[in-house]
């Protein structure tokens, strides 16, 4: 049952006689002020469904709770001590001077009914609204877009921890695998610790993995046909999943005989966790490799306001910044200019950007020649409307028809290369070179020629496209960089809180003032 403002307050009111101690112009004192306006009580209602029942604590006080945790990337113990004994977080949340708070479960179950309901993003948008009424934006047709990696908050486990921990937990959630795995000998699984071997040997690790994996099929095919509830389906469908990634049928072995052993590579997609199976590797350089999940950030570049974020696995085709791009400006009522580095720069996201009326101002990918110092695909004469490609060395050879998965089309040189002169500039192939063109190749070409010659659209990215580096600055600030919660769906709805936060932050340095029923920007004197 949804609990409402009274107005009884446990104390004298700490905004009515502590006003002067409240900073002025910051979210402390604008949510002492407007918290009601902000988050009026029907903004929660269907968050608390049931009439009966003990009156819960009022949302809009938990609301504003929560916006300050984000903004200031405190856990919830700490929060309720700010409640209790910080005057700025009793003004902004309406407390008491006297009021002790409530507990840090609480919390949790808010946040856990606000991730589960069906607008997670309720705070976001609530914002987002008070924005679009200041008319900020008006005008300002441009977003830019970016992506940071955020490290999980669970820990990476190796191969063998994660096959205990999948088949401990399909035994434990799984109607009936407690006697399915009587005959699973592998290890003790009801013992909390790693199986007793010596591990700084290789043979005993590679019969440890050989005797899991073969636990794992054998738990998989004796469990007992029977509905299953969506713990025990994704318990079942996880240990599946863990016990074919990371091995392999043994050297000379078939597969079909139980003998395994860990893979010599790295599958796509990987699960790096039982605890939390949608966190990935994440590769953001060739050099650099963290675990966890991004975050993607469309900002209004002169304001720094966010205009859309998302909270994706950090690996995989569907969460890449290029796949991400359209869903980020889906919100926008016209085309817009998108600035972008080069996660942005593939042929399908440009031509869908393009295709929605935006203007693509996204700095090209870098080519890599096959000799390092030699000649890359532009310094080729390329046609594709009439199928021919000529090389530096003024050869000519016809370009072959789309065909693969990829529709990739082929420029076979291999008779041209013997005996020319600029071979060793070109390739170390025996055979010669071979021209792999992808699709959207004119497209490509063109956007490398602009952002090469172009002194208007070098200004404009050099002008437009920073200020998201700060945008994401501001995001991982406080701790942010690390994540609190355990998997996409509550990490997401803390990235949304989050952004709303900063975005009440930078409006009410912009001026934010409420004047009768509606909100606008008053600058504030220099």
């Amino acid at each position: 049952m949804q609990g409402e403002w009274a107005g009884e307050l446990v104390g004298p009111d700490v905004w009515q006689t502590c006003r002067e101690l409240i900073p002025a112009g910051s979210v402390f004192a604008f949510l002492a002020e407007h918290r009601q306006v902000l988050f009026p009580p029907e903004m929660f209602a269907d968050m608390y469904p049931s009439r009966n029942g003990r009156p819960s604590m009022p949302p809009q006080i938990l609301a504003a709770a929560v916006v300050l945790q984000t903004l200031h990337g405190l856990p919830d113990v700490d929060t309720v001590q700010a409640l209790r004994c910080d005057l700025r977080w009793k003004a902004a949340c309406g407390l008491g001077l006297y009021d002790t708070a409530f507990d840090p479960s609480l919390l949790t179950y808010f946040r856990r009914r606000l991730a589960r309901s069906l607008r997670p993003n309720r705070i976001f948008e609530a914002v987002a609204e008070v924005v679009a009424a200041t008319g900020v934006l008006k005008g300002r047709q441009r977003r830019a877009l970016d992506s940071a990696v955020l490290d999980d908050a669970v820990a990476t486990q190796d191969t063998v921890t994660q096959l205990i921990a999948a088949i401990r937990r399909t035994i434990r959630q799984v109607p009936g695998a407690a006697q399915a795995a009587a005959s699973c000998t592998a290890h003790d699984y009801a013992d909390p610790g790693k199986p007793r071997i010596a591990w700084d040997d290789e043979q005993a690790r590679a019969a440890l993995v050989d005797a899991l994996v073969t636990d794992a099929i054998r738990l998989l095919a004796h469990l007992p046909e029977q509905p299953l509830d969506e713990q025990a389906a994704t318990a079942v469908g996880l240990l599946a999943l863990v016990a074919g990634q990371d091995v392999e049928p043994a050297e000379d072995s078939d597969g079909r005989d139980g003998r395994w052993r860990i893979a010599q590579r790295t599958v796509p997609d990987r699960v790096i966790s039982t605890v939390d199976p949608e966190s990935r590797h994440v590769h953001k350089t060739r050099t650099h490799r963290q675990d966890g999940f991004k975050a993607h950030v469309a900002v209004e570049p002169e304001t720094s306001l966010f205009t859309a974020v998302a909270l994706r696995p950090g690996s995989g085709a569907a969460h890449h910044e290029a796949a991400l791009a359209l869903e980020l400006l889906a919100e926008e009522d016209g085309p817009v200019e998108v600035f972008g580095d080069a996660a942005y720069s593939t042929g399908p996201c440009r031509a869908a950007l393009t295709s929605a009326g935006h203007r693509a101002v996204i700095k090209p990918a870098p080519l890599r020649p096959a000799v390092p110092g030699g000649f890359d695909l532009d310094d080729f004469a390329i046609d594709t409307a009439n199928s021919a490609v000529r090389c530096p060395a003024g050869h000519q050879v016809p370009l072959s028809a789309p065909s693969g998965r990829n529709l990739q089309r082929k420029a076979f040189f291999t008779g041209q290369c013997t005996g020319c002169p600029l071979r060793s500039r070109c390739t170390k192939a025996k055979a010669g070179r071979i021209l792999t063109i992808r699709p959207h190749h004119d497209e490509l070409a063109a956007a490398r020629r602009q952002a090469a010659t172009d002194q208007i659209w070098q200004d404009d990215y050099r002008r437009w496209r920073p200020p998201v580096e700060r945008a994401i600055a501001w995001i991982v600030d406080h701790g942010g960089r690390r994540l609190r919660y355990i998997g996409t769906i509550k990490n997401n709805a803390w990235l949304h809180t989050r952004a709303a936060a900063l975005n009440l932050r930078t409006l009410i340095n912009l001026g934010l003032t409420r004047t009768g029923n509606g909100w606008t920007l008053v600058p504030k004197p220099a």
